[in-house]
């Protein structure tokens, strides 16, 4: 059974025993207080009769009414029937009379015995019939019955008691209609939950999201948090998307990075096998100073591409670790002997163009808190970048400052590279396009710089213009003037 479907027998259900009492209450008082009127009407009269004299004891002992007292009855629309017996007379009134009606006269030792008031039926029709004992010196002499007809009250009962149960069954059937449609009308929006969970099930849209234009209340809650859910999972999904993709072309140009010096290894390799494995033939012929220049060769082939794949395999391992969200050790770290040094130590790379310190005196007294070896690296990677682009001309560093913030710059005059490729440009295995297959690299250099300065809680800023040269500006958050640990 559906929700809706439960919703509506529960509230049917409620609304049903909340009728029934309702309708039993009401048909509970109104019955009591009817027949109370009734009751209250006979008793009185009762009182007026046995408390004013108005039974008398004449010569027989007989009992009667007088003409007022029977007329009073008669106009309150109450029979009575006056029982002696002394002398077993029995005397009625005019209109039991004339219905030819007799109430039971019980025993004298039973008077009393079913109570003051009951309930009667005769041909047909029914009375509440009061008894009360008439009595001469504590002796029972007679039995005074009053009845009142209550036929008229009974119809009244039997009508209310229709009206209530075809009221109550036309209401349960207008609330459970209603019911049902404002349940389905309710449900509705958990519908479009349900059909946009199994859209994304069946499917790969992520996109989808839950239109509702209803108030705020529980549901509109519960749409809104699961449009947010949404929202977060095509978050996730696309991140995970992007770094799987990543991940795919990382993998794919790390194997192709690794060929090229494989292949130049292992070509070199099988060379020297061929020249020193003294077979019939395989040797070309050579006099010994050739073979000796051409396995020199062969062996600074291999040791360069051994180089080549050392480097490539560290850089690798550095943002392995930095993918594995590896901490680097902090300590506080003076920045002006750090950039010196790297300053004294880039002259002897290998280069061509003219390098040149700029003004550092910014940096006296400013210290990061930072990993000495880590910020050296970055360092080195943007210079030997600068080196690489720059075929004549020069690179320069300096130092400027911007609040409690520190920018190492450094500036080239070498090949520059097209605006549109900035964004890019710390990709990893991303050269720009002037440079594929012209300056060799492998393009994760400015990866692992970008990973050191975010580490440092850095920023780097590009300005570069195609055949004028790069310049790169590292933004470290500074210490002036802090005490030596």
């Amino acid at each position: 059974m559906s929700m809706r479907w439960r919703l509506t027998a529960w509230y049917t259900g409620i609304l049903a025993v909340t009728l029934i009492l309702f309708g039993a209450s009401i048909y509970g008082f109104v019955r009591y207080y009817t027949y109370e009127e009734v009751k209250k009407k006979v008793d009185d009269q009762a009182d007026q009769i046995l408390s004013s004299q108005n039974v008398t004891l004449t010569q027989g002992w007989d009992l009667q009414l007088t003409p007022k007292q029977a007329l009073r009855l008669e106009d309150a629309r109450i029979f009575w029937q006056l029982n002696n017996y002394a002398v077993g007379l029995m005397r009625r009134s005019q209109g039991l009379q004339e219905r030819d009606i007799a109430f039971p006269v019980p025993a004298i030792e039973d008077i009393g015995k079913k109570g003051l008031f009951q309930k009667i039926t005769i041909n047909g029709n029914s009375y509440i019939l009061y008894e009360r004992a008439v009595y001469l010196d504590d002796t029972i002499v007679g039995l005074l019955q009053l009845a009142a007809d209550t036929n008229a009250e009974d119809r009244l009962m039997e009508r209310m008691k229709t009206i209530l149960l075809i009221g109550s069954s036309i209401t349960l059937l207008v609330a459970s209609t209603f019911g049902l449609f404002l349940a389905r009308k309710s449900m509705a929006p958990i519908g479009k939950v349900i059909e946009a969970a199994n859209g994304i099930q069946t499917g790969n849209d992520l996109s989808v999201r839950i239109d509702y234009d209803g108030p705020n209340d529980e549901i509109g809650r519960l749409i809104g948090t699961v449009n947010s859910m949404l929202a977060r999972t095509e978050g996730f999904y696309n991140e995970l998307d992007e770094a799987y993709s990543a991940q795919r072309r990382f993998v794919s140009d790390a194997s192709h990075e690794l060929r090229t010096p494989l292949t130049t290894i292992r070509g070199n390799v099988d060379l020297l096998k061929k020249v020193w494995s003294g077979e019939e033939g395989a040797r070309p012929p050579m006099d010994e100073e050739q073979l000796r220049s051409l396995s020199l060769d062969a062996v600074s082939d291999i040791a360069d591409e051994s180089q080549r794949m050392s480097r490539l395999v560290n850089d690798m391992l550095s943002l392995a670790r930095a993918d594995a969200g590896q901490t680097i050790e902090r300590n506080m770290v003076p920045l002006l002997p750090l950039v010196e040094e790297v300053v004294r130590r880039a002259q002897f790379l290998p280069r061509e163009a003219v390098w040149v310190q700029g003004d550092l005196k910014v940096l006296e007294g400013a210290s990061i808190i930072g990993s000495k070896d880590y910020l050296q690296q970055m360092l080195f990677i943007f210079i030997e970048n600068a080196f690489k682009y720059t075929a004549e001309g020069s690179v320069t560093i300096d130092a400027i400052r911007a609040g409690e913030q520190i920018g190492i710059r450094v500036a080239d005059t070498g090949i520059g590279m097209d605006r549109s490729e900035v964004p890019h440009i710390f990709d990893r295995f991303y050269r720009a396009d002037p440079s594929r297959g012209v300056t060799p690299g492998i393009g994760l250099g400015l990866s692992i710089a970008k990973w050191i300065i975010d580490e440092h809680g850095g920023s780097v800023e590009v300005m570069t213009k195609f055949g004028e040269g790069t310049t790169f500006i590292i933004w470290l958050p500074a210490v002036f003037n802090a005490l030596p640990e």
